[in-house]
């Protein structure tokens, strides 16, 4: 009896093309306990004369493990990164009201909150500045922090301007910059702001927080908790 014939296939279980005439298409998966009847029953019809090579009977074995490894495997992974996202949902939810350090050059300054963040200096300075921005392109506001060494540096306006008054309650931009090894720099700055609420997105946008006065930013870019 070949292989290929009706009657191999009937005694197997599977469906032949006639049965799929008579009965609704329906998907056909080969399982591990059907891949081993099939192989049996085709070493047994095997031409006597032209026996199965141990190496082709191992590489179908190898063949069909490997792809039912690889099914198992993104199952394992699908669960794995499900879980991770319930996880960061929790943790995301458990901010609101909190306050978290993000990558911003826009600083959001209150009646009841002074406006701080960091610099991200990676190498020492013999002259740190900050500067503060208002919707008009005007410079309100420049902290001369002097010397520093290389490092993240911490930074703190009160809205006091020069002139004795105190800025309007606002968003305004961050400008910092530092001679480092004799050229002036500008440096990437980092804000702290309130966690109003959490949007969990799709899987591509990830969990969104939003920020007073700055709007969403991406749960991963949080760099610190307070």
């Amino acid at each position: 009896m070949a292989i290929g014939s009706i009657e191999t296939y009937q005694n197997l279980g599977l469906a032949t093309t006639a049965d799929n005439a008579a009965a609704p298409a329906k998907k056909q998966e080969l399982g591990q306990e059907a891949f081993l009847k099939l192989m049996t029953t085709q070493l047994t019809h095997q031409d006597p004369n032209k026996p199965m090579e141990n190496g082709d009977f191992l590489a179908q074995m190898a063949q069909f493990s490997t792809v039912t490894g690889i099914g198992e495997l993104n199952d394992s992974f699908s669960e794995f990164a499900s879980s991770l996202s319930s996880g960061q949902a929790l943790q995301a939810a458990s901010l609101v009201g909190q306050s978290v350090l993000v990558p911003s050059n826009e600083g959001l300054m209150s009646l009841t909150k002074d406006m701080t963040g960091e610099i991200g200096l990676h190498d020492k300075t013999s002259d740190l500045k900050v500067s503060f921005i208002d919707s008009n392109g005007e410079t309100v506001k420049t902290l001369h922090l002097g010397a520093q060494e290389k490092g993240n540096i911490k930074f703190s306006w009160d809205g006091l301007l020069d002139d004795g008054t105190y800025a309007d309650p606002s968003v305004y931009s961050i400008y910092a910059e530092a001679e480092v090894n004799g050229t002036n720099t500008a440096l990437q700055t980092f804000v702290n702001a309130d966690v109003e609420s959490v949007a969990l997105g799709n899987t591509s946008d990830g969990i969104q927080l939003a920020l007073a006065g700055l709007g969403e930013v991406n749960f991963n870019e949080v760099k610190k908790i307070f």
